[in-house]
């Protein structure tokens, strides 16, 4: 990977504050118009999605509690408004990231999230299934959602390219993937995708990880095809987390996060960053932006301090705190659970650089 690539700046207490004493989030996701813009409520609040979980010693147990959050965010400000979803109403025995889409005409929000193990399991697994599921918005703040209904899985695990995502080790790094659905609409026809984390069947290497694709067989969006992978790390890399594409300048551009310990050992092996490829159209060629595909790293001296990259249509770009601050002998981790610095990217067809 190249060295010289974009360094994120550093990221120190005093760069973020924490949405509720009581609550650690991570990935986050916009609440987003089907063109993929953020959508705003009266006054110009956003709301968000985002995995929360209570505060535990050890931040990696956090995993195993998740569920989706909904969150306001009112200029500088934010507000905790309560788990997405009701209890018992997820499938899995956690859940974990996806996207959701507003249709304001009826004030219906269209969730997909990853359903991660099966309500009720003694032991958590690692199984992994993609659902959507539809809510009403409450019109005026306090934001609510409400009137849950039609839980279905978005579509089911092909092995003749998908490999079982409970087929890992279960260890960090080595956990298998079918999870993260970013819904997309191609402004050039008007079809709808789901891009998702997912890894490789019948993989010789243990590090497997792609990207794979779903378009939407009806406009309700309720009805899914799902495709082979269109972009195959096997070989290189475990995870290629959360990918999602944004369209600019007639590209399209295609982003996920990865981390430097699931690349494989053999080399080469690429900063804890935000990657892409770009494609002039969802069906042709991706090429790997900036030449390598790394769009921009944590900093060497914080090299985890940030992670789960989303890139929004205006370029702008959120992540959560991970281990902030600079490394130094002895260090403890430093876990910020709260939203990082918003970035902001520039482009130039295939060259990609923060400003």
């Amino acid at each position: 990977m190249n060295p010289n690539s974009n360094f994120a700046p550093v990221i120190t207490q005093a760069c973020f504050a924490r949405i509720a004493p009581d609550l650690d989030i991570w990935d986050a996701w916009p609440i987003q118009l089907p063109d993929g813009t953020p959508a705003r409520m009266d006054g110009g609040d956003v709301l968000w999605m985002a995995l929360g979980a209570p505060h535990f010693a050890d931040p990696d147990q956090r995993h195993s509690h998740a569920r989706i959050h909904l969150l306001q965010q009112s200029g500088v400000h934010w507000r905790h408004l309560g788990p997405a979803m009701p209890d018992e109403f997820s499938p899995g025995s956690r859940e974990w990231s996806g996207s959701a889409i507003l249709l304001p005409d009826i004030r219906e929000v269209l969730l997909f999230f990853t359903a991660t193990g099966r309500r009720g399991e003694r032991k958590a697994s690692f199984e992994q299934r993609i659902f959507s599921a539809r809510a009403t918005l409450s019109a005026n703040a306090p934001y609510t959602l409400t009137a849950w209904r039609d839980l279905a899985e978005a579509f089911v695990r092909d092995p003749a390219h998908y490999m079982a995502s409970d087929a890992g080790q279960g260890a960090l790094g080595t956990i298998k993937a079918f999870r993260d659905p970013a819904y997309f609409r191609d402004p050039s026809d008007g079809a709808s995708y789901l891009f998702f984390a997912g890894s490789a069947a019948h993989a010789v290497s243990d590090y497997n990880g792609v990207i794979g694709l779903a378009v939407a067989q009806d406009a309700a969006l309720s009805r899914w095809n799902l495709l082979p992978p269109i972009v195959n790390a096997e070989g290189l890399n475990n995870e290629l987390e959360r990918p999602h594409v944004v369209h600019h300048g007639g590209r399209y551009y295609l982003f996920w996060s990865t981390q430097r310990h699931v690349f494989n050992p053999a080399g080469p092996i690429g900063p804890t960053g935000l990657y892409g490829m770009v494609s002039e159209s969802i069906a042709g060629e991706w090429k790997p932006l900036n030449d390598t595909g790394l769009v921009f790293a944590n900093p060497p001296t914080a090299p985890a301090q940030a992670y789960s990259w989303l890139v929004m249509p205006d370029l702008s770009v959120t992540s959560f705190v991970d281990d902030w601050g600079e490394d130094s002998p002895g260090k403890t981790r430093h876990f910020g659970a709260s939203f990082a610095p918003f970035l902001q990217l520039h482009i130039t067809g295939n060259r990609v650089s923060l400003v």
